[in-house]
């Protein structure tokens, strides 16, 4: 007769198994790219971007949501610091990007003489730069952390975000191919 206590005694394995079987389930997902690890979704996709004004860094005048929807065209916000290893290995992507698609950077939680040397050592991919000093723009957009880039198309409306550092692999394939359907 199964008690109880016996119950409670299988409950641990069959947790791990569902654990197990879910995990295959993903890994086999993975493989036939059915499922993306890095594909962070946002509830901004399909918004217009948020309001707001940031000032700039080093005498750049620094942008606005109106500025970018001025542009009529495509063009990559991304979200970066001068702290981030991530953003450190993505800067020569952006740099080769950045003959393709206008970019335009928003510093996030950086002290301006920081900024200014990683762009100095590692390259400036960007037409606009600003500054979010007090992280309130990246909550609008619902930035996780840095480096984070969003598509932004022609009407201001957020079609793509990327969580974390943008590879050759997701422009060629993903970012590049929704900016010219979107230009």
């Amino acid at each position: 007769m199964i008690t109880r206590r016996h119950l409670w005694a299988l409950a641990p394995l069959a947790v791990a198994g569902v654990a197990g079987v879910s995990f295959l389930a993903m890994l086999n997902r993975m493989k036939t790219g059915a499922f993306d690890p890095h594909a962070v979704g946002s509830p901004m996709d399909g918004k217009k971007i948020p309001d707001f004004t940031l000032g700039g860094l080093d005498g750049n005048p620094g942008f606005s949501s109106a500025e970018i929807a001025a542009q009529g065209k495509p063009i990559l916000v991304n979200f970066f610091a001068s702290w981030c290893l991530p953003c450190v290995a993505e800067m020569q992507t952006l740099l080769a990007l950045s003959q393709q698609i206008p970019i335009w950077g928003i510093a996030y939680k950086d002290k301006s003489a920081a900024t200014a040397q990683f762009l100095q050592r590692y390259g400036n991919p960007y037409q606009r730069l600003a500054a979010d000093t007090d992280g309130l723009t990246a909550i609008n957009f619902g930035v996780y952390g840095v480096p984070e880039s969003y598509v932004i198309d022609k009407t201001a409306t957020i079609r793509a975000r990327y969580a974390g550092a943008l590879t050759d692999d997701i422009i060629t394939t993903q970012l590049l191919p929704l900016v010219r359907r979107e230009a």
